[in-house]
Protein backbone atom coordinates (compact mmCIF):
# COMPACT_ATOMS: atom_id res chain seq x y z
CA UNK A 1 0.00 0.00 0.00
CA UNK A 2 1.65 3.32 -0.96
CA UNK A 3 0.77 5.59 2.21
CA UNK A 4 1.73 8.89 0.45
CA UNK A 5 -2.11 7.92 -1.67
CA UNK A 6 -4.02 6.75 1.86
CA UNK A 7 -6.89 8.63 3.38
CA UNK A 8 -6.19 7.24 7.04
CA UNK A 9 -8.84 6.73 9.96
CA UNK A 10 -6.95 6.15 13.17
CA UNK A 11 -9.09 5.29 16.09
CA UNK A 12 -7.53 6.59 19.49
CA UNK A 13 -5.29 9.34 18.28
CA UNK A 14 -5.31 11.89 20.71
CA UNK A 15 -2.35 10.17 22.81
CA UNK A 16 -0.12 6.90 23.18
CA UNK A 17 0.26 4.53 19.79
CA UNK A 18 -2.79 6.46 18.17
CA UNK A 19 -1.26 9.27 18.15
CA UNK A 20 2.65 8.23 16.92
CA UNK A 21 0.37 6.22 13.99
CA UNK A 22 -1.16 9.38 12.65
CA UNK A 23 1.73 11.64 13.17
CA UNK A 24 4.07 9.37 11.31
CA UNK A 25 1.17 8.88 8.42
CA UNK A 26 1.16 12.25 8.21
CA UNK A 27 4.98 12.65 7.65
CA UNK A 28 4.22 10.47 4.91
CA UNK A 29 1.95 12.52 2.62
CA UNK A 30 -1.70 10.57 3.80
CA UNK A 31 -4.38 12.49 4.88
CA UNK A 32 -4.92 11.67 8.51
CA UNK A 33 -8.58 11.74 10.03
CA UNK A 34 -7.79 11.82 13.92
CA UNK A 35 -10.27 9.69 15.86
CA UNK A 36 -10.87 10.13 19.70
CA UNK A 37 -14.21 10.55 21.68
CA UNK A 38 -13.48 13.67 22.33
CA UNK A 39 -11.98 15.09 19.33
CA UNK A 40 -10.93 18.89 20.97
CA UNK A 41 -8.12 16.83 22.62
CA UNK A 42 -6.11 15.66 18.86
CA UNK A 43 -3.68 18.16 19.03
CA UNK A 44 -1.16 17.18 16.57
CA UNK A 45 -1.08 19.35 13.39
CA UNK A 46 -1.93 18.69 9.94
CA UNK A 47 -4.86 15.88 11.05
CA UNK A 48 -8.56 16.34 10.95
CA UNK A 49 -10.16 15.50 14.46
CA UNK A 50 -12.92 13.12 14.02
CA UNK A 51 -15.30 12.60 17.01
CA UNK A 52 -15.48 8.34 17.47
CA UNK A 53 -16.77 6.60 19.66
CA UNK A 54 -16.06 3.03 19.17
CA UNK A 55 -18.59 1.79 21.97
CA UNK A 56 -21.08 4.53 20.40
CA UNK A 57 -22.42 3.35 17.01
CA UNK A 58 -24.11 6.36 15.90
CA UNK A 59 -20.79 8.29 16.52
CA UNK A 60 -19.36 5.33 14.22
CA UNK A 61 -21.66 5.97 11.51
CA UNK A 62 -20.92 9.47 11.32
CA UNK A 63 -17.48 9.24 11.34
CA UNK A 64 -18.30 7.16 8.19
CA UNK A 65 -20.16 9.21 6.43
CA UNK A 66 -17.45 12.32 7.63
CA UNK A 67 -14.72 10.30 6.52
CA UNK A 68 -15.83 9.20 3.32
CA UNK A 69 -12.63 9.02 1.52
CA UNK A 70 -10.67 6.63 3.50
CA UNK A 71 -8.75 3.63 2.26
CA UNK A 72 -6.60 2.74 5.42
CA UNK A 73 -8.63 1.90 9.07
CA UNK A 74 -6.52 1.81 11.82
CA UNK A 75 -8.45 0.19 14.83
CA UNK A 76 -6.24 1.44 17.15
CA UNK A 77 -8.59 2.58 20.56
CA UNK A 78 -8.63 0.56 23.31
CA UNK A 79 -8.72 -0.40 27.36
CA UNK A 80 -7.08 -2.17 29.82
CA UNK A 81 -8.77 -2.62 33.58
CA UNK A 82 -6.61 -5.25 34.91
CA UNK A 83 -9.28 -7.23 35.60
CA UNK A 84 -9.29 -10.95 36.00
CA UNK A 85 -12.57 -12.91 34.37
CA UNK A 86 -13.51 -15.12 38.33
CA UNK A 87 -13.38 -12.46 40.55
CA UNK A 88 -13.69 -9.37 38.62
CA UNK A 89 -16.62 -7.44 38.13
CA UNK A 90 -18.88 -8.72 35.13
CA UNK A 91 -19.96 -4.93 34.03
CA UNK A 92 -15.73 -4.19 33.43
CA UNK A 93 -15.37 -7.31 31.32
CA UNK A 94 -18.21 -6.63 29.35
CA UNK A 95 -16.95 -3.38 28.84
CA UNK A 96 -13.21 -4.49 27.78
CA UNK A 97 -15.28 -6.74 25.53
CA UNK A 98 -16.89 -4.23 24.21
CA UNK A 99 -14.10 -1.79 23.51
CA UNK A 100 -11.36 -4.22 22.42
CA UNK A 101 -13.88 -6.55 19.96
CA UNK A 102 -17.08 -5.19 19.51
CA UNK A 103 -15.71 -1.71 19.26
CA UNK A 104 -13.04 -2.29 16.07
CA UNK A 105 -15.88 -4.78 14.40
CA UNK A 106 -18.05 -1.57 14.43
CA UNK A 107 -16.09 0.16 13.12
CA UNK A 108 -14.55 -1.77 10.53
CA UNK A 109 -18.19 -3.09 9.31
CA UNK A 110 -18.84 0.46 8.87
CA UNK A 111 -15.71 1.31 6.89
CA UNK A 112 -15.64 -1.68 5.10
CA UNK A 113 -18.22 -0.19 2.51
CA UNK A 114 -16.37 3.32 2.21
CA UNK A 115 -12.97 1.41 1.84
CA UNK A 116 -14.32 -1.02 -0.67
CA UNK A 117 -16.39 2.49 -2.81
CA UNK A 118 -12.54 3.58 -3.18
CA UNK A 119 -10.99 1.22 -4.80
CA UNK A 120 -10.16 -1.16 -1.67
CA UNK A 121 -7.47 -0.53 0.84
CA UNK A 122 -6.40 -2.17 4.52
CA UNK A 123 -7.78 -2.46 7.85
CA UNK A 124 -5.18 -2.73 10.42
CA UNK A 125 -6.18 -3.91 14.12
CA UNK A 126 -3.66 -3.19 16.73
CA UNK A 127 -3.76 -6.56 19.20
CA UNK A 128 -1.37 -7.49 21.70
CA UNK A 129 1.05 -10.17 22.68
CA UNK A 130 -1.84 -11.19 24.99
CA UNK A 131 -4.19 -11.99 22.09
CA UNK A 132 -1.87 -15.88 22.85
CA UNK A 133 -0.59 -15.26 26.20
CA UNK A 134 -3.14 -14.81 29.23
CA UNK A 135 -2.26 -14.55 32.61
CA UNK A 136 -4.99 -14.46 34.84
CA UNK A 137 -4.82 -10.88 36.52
CA UNK A 138 -5.46 -9.63 32.51
CA UNK A 139 -7.84 -12.24 32.05
CA UNK A 140 -10.79 -9.90 30.57
CA UNK A 141 -8.17 -7.60 28.40
CA UNK A 142 -6.68 -11.07 27.24
CA UNK A 143 -10.10 -12.77 26.25
CA UNK A 144 -10.79 -9.54 24.39
CA UNK A 145 -7.61 -9.20 22.39
CA UNK A 146 -7.86 -13.17 21.91
CA UNK A 147 -11.36 -12.59 20.01
CA UNK A 148 -10.16 -9.50 17.90
CA UNK A 149 -7.51 -11.56 16.77
CA UNK A 150 -10.30 -14.23 15.82
CA UNK A 151 -12.11 -11.35 14.39
CA UNK A 152 -9.52 -10.00 12.63
CA UNK A 153 -8.25 -13.12 10.66
CA UNK A 154 -12.21 -13.81 9.47
CA UNK A 155 -12.48 -10.70 8.23
CA UNK A 156 -9.40 -10.68 6.92
CA UNK A 157 -10.63 -13.79 4.49
CA UNK A 158 -14.13 -12.29 4.50
CA UNK A 159 -12.80 -8.63 3.06
CA UNK A 160 -10.24 -10.17 0.40
CA UNK A 161 -12.70 -10.24 -2.13
CA UNK A 162 -13.79 -6.48 -1.85
CA UNK A 163 -10.47 -5.55 -1.68
CA UNK A 164 -9.34 -4.88 1.26
CA UNK A 165 -6.60 -6.35 3.37
CA UNK A 166 -6.92 -7.27 6.83
CA UNK A 167 -3.37 -7.08 8.95
CA UNK A 168 -2.58 -7.47 13.08
CA UNK A 169 -0.16 -5.54 15.29
CA UNK A 170 1.19 -7.40 18.15
CA UNK A 171 3.05 -5.82 20.27
CA UNK A 172 3.85 -6.15 23.94
CA UNK A 173 4.32 -3.55 26.61
CA UNK A 174 4.94 0.24 24.86
CA UNK A 175 6.25 3.05 26.90
CA UNK A 176 2.38 4.25 26.77
CA UNK A 177 -0.45 5.63 29.89
CA UNK A 178 -1.90 2.11 29.47
CA UNK A 179 1.56 0.81 30.64
CA UNK A 180 2.10 3.28 32.94
CA UNK A 181 3.52 1.08 35.78
CA UNK A 182 5.33 -0.90 34.09
CA UNK A 183 9.41 -0.50 34.11
CA UNK A 184 10.66 1.27 31.72
CA UNK A 185 13.24 -1.55 30.48
CA UNK A 186 10.30 -3.65 30.53
CA UNK A 187 8.72 -1.21 27.70
CA UNK A 188 9.04 -0.75 23.80
CA UNK A 189 9.32 2.73 22.09
CA UNK A 190 5.88 3.41 20.61
CA UNK A 191 6.95 5.61 18.22
CA UNK A 192 9.10 2.32 17.03
CA UNK A 193 6.01 0.21 16.97
CA UNK A 194 3.89 2.46 14.44
CA UNK A 195 7.16 2.71 12.14
CA UNK A 196 7.06 -0.83 12.08
CA UNK A 197 3.36 -1.05 11.36
CA UNK A 198 3.49 1.38 9.05
CA UNK A 199 6.09 -0.12 6.97
CA UNK A 200 4.56 -4.07 7.23
CA UNK A 201 1.31 -2.07 6.14
CA UNK A 202 3.44 -0.71 2.95
CA UNK A 203 4.92 -4.24 2.56
CA UNK A 204 1.34 -6.35 2.76
CA UNK A 205 2.23 -8.14 5.96
CA UNK A 206 -0.77 -9.91 7.39
CA UNK A 207 0.69 -9.81 10.72
CA UNK A 208 3.46 -7.42 12.00
CA UNK A 209 5.18 -8.78 15.61
CA UNK A 210 6.65 -5.38 17.04
CA UNK A 211 8.99 -6.90 19.89
CA UNK A 212 10.93 -10.08 20.69
CA UNK A 213 8.36 -10.89 23.64
CA UNK A 214 5.88 -10.89 21.00
CA UNK A 215 7.96 -12.73 18.30
CA UNK A 216 8.96 -15.56 20.98
CA UNK A 217 5.38 -15.73 22.53
CA UNK A 218 3.95 -16.49 19.02
CA UNK A 219 6.43 -18.93 18.39
CA UNK A 220 5.71 -20.71 21.68
CA UNK A 221 1.95 -21.32 20.66
CA UNK A 222 2.36 -25.24 20.07
CA UNK A 223 3.73 -25.58 23.62
CA UNK A 224 1.38 -27.17 26.21
CA UNK A 225 -0.55 -24.33 28.67
CA UNK A 226 1.89 -24.19 31.97
CA UNK A 227 0.42 -25.81 35.03
CA UNK A 228 -0.78 -23.69 37.49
Amino acid sequence: MDLNNTVAVVTGANRGLGRHLAAQLVERGAKVYAAARRPETVDLPGVVPLRLDVTDEESIRAAALTASDATLLVNNAGISTATPLIAGGLDTVRLEMETNFFGPLAVTRAFAPVIEGNGGGTVLNVLSVLSWLHPAGLGSYAAAKAAAWAQTNAAREELAPRGITVSALHVAYMDTDMAAAVPADQKTDPADVAAQALRGIESGLTEILADDTTRHVKQSLGASPAAA
